[in-house]
């Protein structure tokens, strides 16, 4: 449905925005890095602080970032403005492009691990990356310069052009298929390298707790970091997500399904990627080495590897998909809003930035640096921007009244304590730990 008083696009049903937010949350965080994270971090132990963070960033960061966008009507630029406006400062804007460039540069950079993706799923039904004599080659051939660059501009055709569509008869519509069919894959996945023989010392690995290691404040840090990238929290698309919800909606309801589904998608990759490692021997690892190396070499091993191939890559390409769509609606939606352009127009302007940029990103080594870069230095710091400006900017009673609209219970005082205090102290916590380690995500 679209508000006819400004013609903004809004969501159609409740189940189409939480399936879009669960799309964009549920990527490549969840594939290729929960799994060895959790290993490698202690086990079950390493799921405990997990847990306890999810919760925590989701009750309050979640729920912030959707109710910053609903409350203004607006992304990240129109809200920091209107909420600087509101004290008497005019520079609210400029403060908001930050979020808004950290998920462009986000964007610009996943859409070459969705051409990845993409040709690995093309290949994957023609039998070359189960028929690939190396995998390690065949992957380094396809991440090497310019190795996807046709692969890379057909992902980005097939996600501009859902854009193109809109919010609910585009995203929304698309998110209530590919987000449902990547549960149900997985799960088929995840059912047959339970039978698969030597699985078990996967599970071992993944859930044989090393208590030891709650001791260190590493492994609390990286759990900390895993559950806040997970969960998307930036500052950008999550508000320009909550920017197309109605009053009606029950934030806090929904928040919670999309943190819950979230982590149960971490826990099926998890189920999936590891076990079968461990089952034909091979070396756990993380990043793009375990999706595009090991995993082929999993399939190439295993009975009716193609068909497991086929369906895994699949559901891997529906949640790149959905994810960049979120990324790149960040800044359409700015486009849109603040600089009051066509949905046409502002899809066109990022479909040739996208390009025009990424084309420079088309090799494997560079394409790192820029995404370390990005999700370092620019992601935390647009989520610490928007708590900031949600909570201490507005104030308490905005921050309450706003949460609760359309709550079928209302949110209390410690809702604000813990935002103000907790989930901002926290993403200042990964902000800067950030800038002395590297990414903790």
């Amino acid at each position: 449905m679209v508000d006819k008083t400004n013609n903004r696009d809004h969501w159609n049903s409740r189940t189409g925005f939480i399936l879009a937010c669960v799309g964009s949350a549920v990527g490549m965080g969840n594939i290729w890095l929960f799994p060895y994270k959790t290993g490698k971090n202690g086990g079950a132990a390493f799921l405990i602080p997990y847990f306890l963070f999810v919760i925590i960033l989701g009750y309050t960061g979640v729920i912030e970032e959707m109710a910053l966008g609903r409350a203004y009507q607006s992304g990240p630029m129109g809200a920091f403005k209107k909420s600087f406006e509101k004290k008497g400062m005019g520079f609210g804007h400029i403060i908001g492009l930050i979020p808004v460039l950290g998920s462009v540069g986000i964007a610009i950079g996943y859409a070459v691990v969705v051409g990845w993706i993409l040709r690995f799923t093309v290949g994957s039904f023609t039998g070359a990356v189960t028929g690939a004599a190396d995998s390690g080659a065949y992957f380094g051939m396809i991440a090497g310069p310019y190795g996807s660059l046709v692969w890379h501009v057909l992902g980005l055709i097939i996600t501009f052009a859902i854009m193109l569509l809109g919010v609910s008869s585009g995203i929304e519509k698309v998110n209530k298929f590919m987000m449902p069919a990547f549960f149900l894959l997985f799960i088929v996945l995840a059912v047959r390298v339970f039978f698969l023989p030597g699985s078990a010392a996967g599970y071992e690995f993944l859930f044989k707790p090393d208590w030891s290691l709650l001791l260190k404040p590493m492994t609390w840090v990286f759990a900390l970091g895993q559950a806040f990238f997970s969960l998307s929290l930036a500052g950008s698309g999550t508000v320009a997500y909550g920017s197309y919800l109605s009053p009606k909606e029950d934030i806090p309801y929904s928040a919670k399904l999309v943190a819950l589904l979230d982590t149960v998608a971490a826990m099926l990759a998890a189920l999936v990627i590891i076990p079968a490692v461990f089952a034909f021997n091979l070396e756990p690892g993380a990043g793009p080495p375990l999706m595009f190396i090991t995993m082929p070499q999993v399939f190439k091993a295993m009975p009716a590897g193609q068909l497991f191939s086929i369906i895994f890559f699949v559901a891997v390409l529906f949640a790149g998909v959905t994810s960049l769509m979120n990324l790149f609606e960040t800044a359409v939606e700015t486009l849109q809003t603040y600089f009051k352009l066509s949905r046409l127009v502002s899809v066109v302007i990022m479909a040739v930035l996208g390009f025009g940029v990424g084309v420079f990103l088309e090799d494997g080594g560079k394409l790192g640096d820029w995404m370390d870069m990005v999700s370092i230095y620019l992601i935390p710091l647009g989520a610490l921007l928007a708590s900031i400006v949600f909570f201490w900017i507005n104030g308490d009673d905005f921050a309450k009244e706003q949460a609760s609209i359309g709550a079928s219970k209302p949110l209390g005082d410690n809702f604000v304590f813990m935002g103000k205090y907790i989930f901002c102290g926290l993403t200042a916590f990964v902000f800067i730990i950030g800038l002395f380690v590297g990414s903790i995500g």
